[in-house]
């Protein structure tokens, strides 16, 4: 009978970014194209849509629209993503408001 090794393991607490736990750079930026991804891809899901059809609506081809299934957001910006999400019947707020006071800088929100 084998032995047993014992391992042993440590985790740490997530910051709740993780391209920022990664120590990737722009990971604030990262992040919100990551949620923006998201809800393109919840809405090319919910509405049933193939590629070539998500690819019509969003003004891209569909190896990019896969790209973005994929959640490989890298070559769109930010403000490409929010196009996307109008060209898909959403509307996208930007609200500006004083952090709360327990932390020292901001941080940036996807609200669905």
């Amino acid at each position: 009978m084998a032995a047993k090794k014992n391992s042993s393991m440590t985790a740490e607490k997530s910051s709740g970014n993780v391209f920022a736990d990664l120590g990737l750079p722009h990971s604030e930026q990262e992040l919100l194209k990551a949620k923006l991804t998201l809800q393109i891809y919840r809405l090319i899901k919910k509405r049933d849509l193939t590629q070539a059809e998500a690819g019509k609506i969003l003004g891209i081809k569909q190896p990019h629209v896969s790209l973005l299934m994929r959640n490989r957001s890298g070559s769109f910006s930010v403000e490409r993503l929010m196009d996307f999400l109008t060209a898909m019947g959403q509307d996208v707020e930007i609200s500006v408001r004083p952090a709360r006071k327990d932390r020292d800088h901001g941080e940036v929100s996807v609200v669905a």
